[in-house]
């Protein structure tokens, strides 16, 4: 049976420890001097008063030994000499973090780009002994610093009691990732810095002290009447449905209560009852709804190519929800559709309905596939409750196969995505399970990596899993695509980790998103087109939602377009062995098809 609240204090990934991993300060940690600050907030008397706090309110209301800690506990190691720290900072941020401008470092002419980000350079000298740096922000957002150390007494320079323990040493040098854990590199800095210490820092803590917009109102808070249904597979879609939804605290208990559809006119007291694992879902952000009950129930012995009807509530006769529906998987090869679409993440309503134009359009669809930022703010539940609201009357009665996208990582792990929905667990055994997973449906294999990890560590599982299945069609879905189409984007770890084994085992399709623009490769084989689509991969890109990007016309586009949400269908053909793919706009008008016959 699920156990909801599966994450706690793991962590997503493991990185090499250079240093000691406990904090040996006095002084209060950040996250509890952030968490005080907050709970002030939340006491304030309105609610525009919070939704008017800008960066400099927010440093107005920080005493003065919060201001010291926001200052110097952050980020906190030990030098054996005087030493020059310079913090290369994120220029969007501006005035952020104030305790740059305020103690007494020096801002120099030079600048650095990682990516499309531009960095500016701060300089400040400490005498041997600890060195405290502050937050990456209180406005949130941005990319975190990293640090350079260089000696100023003469001797060969150690760094030692570095704080939090996950930070990595090594020099500055081109290639040399700025971030612990990310892959992005330095390709060209100042020459005065080629061969100093760079501390590489934890872009997933870019946010720990970030003050501003960080309390917020759901839009639909929870009531005693169940909501925010959602269909999911945990185990073998054939013989089993996970269902979850939530309710407020005040309802305990959830159960299901199923049925053959051949049966369901009995009463449903002579349907089958399962109890519900039933865990709070705590998000202190939300101000006026900050806990909710979130309720899981994993069917199984289920048979295969069924449709059931179910209903779901707390066991009590009298409490059960209208019925809905679901279809088990075929027990073997047969003909099946499914819907696949990119990036929701902004403009929920109007992405709602686009769903619901795409189930009015083809119901027959076995399952929906999102492939990952859900989203915008993955760790703060508004905007949850707001995707699924504006999901209703399709997840309850379609399963939705979701991935994991950067949005979904807000605050570093996928916590509250994870804690709401029931995955299969059979992903790389490095990995927090359900984080990347896969199962069969009908004679197609799907295979769901985690592009927010890194490749390497998913592509023993993925070899070996693509490997071992004898399935006909082979589609894997993730975030970060592999070619990219918005321009200054490319995530070459995956192409050059993940694609090879793609090519080796008959990939069909790959489903991404993260570009918001719509893309469709060539098919490819070792990065080259081939002519026929069935002996190639064929890498999709597409957004549903309303955030758009700019598109970058490169040699493998064969079809590409901006500023359009789509939806796509992919119908498996099991006579004639044919698989046909369109993509609609939310008007219903076709935009992109083809055809894989193999």
């Amino acid at each position: 049976m699920r156990r909801t609240n599966l994450i706690g204090v793991l962590a997503a990934v493991t990185f090499a420890v250079t240093a000691a991993l406990a904090h040996t300060g006095t002084q209060p940690s950040v996250h509890d001097t952030v968490a005080g600050v907050l709970e002030r907030l939340r006491q304030a008397p309105t609610r525009s008063r919070i939704e008017k706090l800008d960066p400099a309110r927010a440093e107005r209301l920080l005493t003065r030994p919060e201001r010291q800690v926001l200052a110097t506990g952050h980020i906190t190691f030990h030098v054996n000499q005087p030493a020059r720290v310079t913090v290369f900072r994120d220029k969007s941020l501006d005035a952020d973090p104030f305790w740059l401008r305020e103690g007494g470092w020096r801002k120099t002419p030079e600048t650095v780009k990682v990516g499309d980000t531009t960095f500016d350079l701060w300089e400040k000298d400490f005498a041997a002994g600890e060195v405290g740096l502050g937050v990456n922000s209180i406005r949130g957002g941005g990319r975190h610093y990293f640090v350079a150390v260089a000696p100023l007494g003469g001797q060969p320079l150690a760094l030692e009691d570095l704080y939090p323990g996950q930070l990595r040493l090594t020099n500055v040098v081109a290639g040399a990732p700025p971030w612990a854990d990310r892959t992005e590199t330095l390709k060209v800095f100042p020459e005065r810095f080629t061969g100093r210490t760079l501390i590489q820092t934890l872009h997933a803590r870019r946010d720990d002290a970030k003050l501003v917009d960080r309390l917020r109102w759901t839009q639909y808070p929870a009531a005693p009447r169940p909501d925010h249904l959602v269909l999911t597979w945990a185990d073998d879609p054939r013989t089993s449905q996970a269902i979850q939804w939530r309710t407020s605290r005040k309802v305990e208990r959830g159960a299901v209560a199923v049925s053959e559809a051949a049966a369901a006119h009995r009463p449903v007291a002579t349907w089958r009852q399962v109890p519900a694992i039933t865990a709070v879902l705590t998000s202190p952000s939300t101000v006026n709804n900050p806990t909710v009950n979130r309720h899981t129930v994993e069917l199984t012995g289920l048979k295969p190519g069924t449709r059931y009807v179910y209903r779901v509530g707390t066991g009590d006769r009298r409490q059960w929800s209208e019925p809905r529906e679901f279809t088990t998987a075929p027990v073997g090869p047969a003909s099946f559709s499914f819907v696949y679409l990119g990036d929701a993440q902004n403009g929920l309503d109007t992405w709602g309905r686009l769903l619901r134009g795409a189930f009015q359009a083809r119901p027959d669809a076995a399952f929906h596939l999102l492939a990952g930022d859900l989203v915008n703010r993955g760790n703060e539940r508004d905007d949850w409750d707001e995707f699924f609201e504006n999901a209703q009357g399709v997840f309850d009665r379609r399963p939705l196969v979701p991935v994991i996208g950067n949005h979904e990582c807000q605050g570093g792990l996928p916590t509250m995505y994870l804690n709401q929905f029931a995955l299969p667990r059979n992903g790389p055994p490095s990995l927090t399970p359900e984080r990347a997973y896969s199962f069969e449906y009908g004679h197609a294999l799907f295979v769901i990596l985690d592009s927010n990890l890194s490749p390497a560590s998913q592509a023993p599982w993925l070899e070996e899993t693509l490997a071992r299945s004898r399935a006909r069609w082979k589609f894997v879905a993730y975030h970060h695509p592999a070619y990219s189409s918005a321009p200054n984007r490319d995530n070459q770890a995956v192409r050059d980790v993940w694609v090879p084994i793609f090519d080796r085992h008959g990939v069909d399709l790959a489903l991404q998103g993260h570009d918001h623009a719509y893309l469709r490769t060539h098919p490819l084989r070792a990065g080259q087109p081939v002519a026929d689509p069935a002996n190639g991969t064929t890498y999709i890109v597409s957004v549903s939602g309303t955030k758009m990007y700019d598109q970058a016309r490169r040699p493998e586009t064969l079809v590409g377009f901006t500023k359009v949400s789509t939806w796509q269908v992919l119908d498996l053909e099991l006579e004639g062995d044919r698989l046909t793919y369109r993509a609609y706009d939310a008007a219903g008008r076709l935009r992109d098809q083809f055809v894989i016959q193999k």
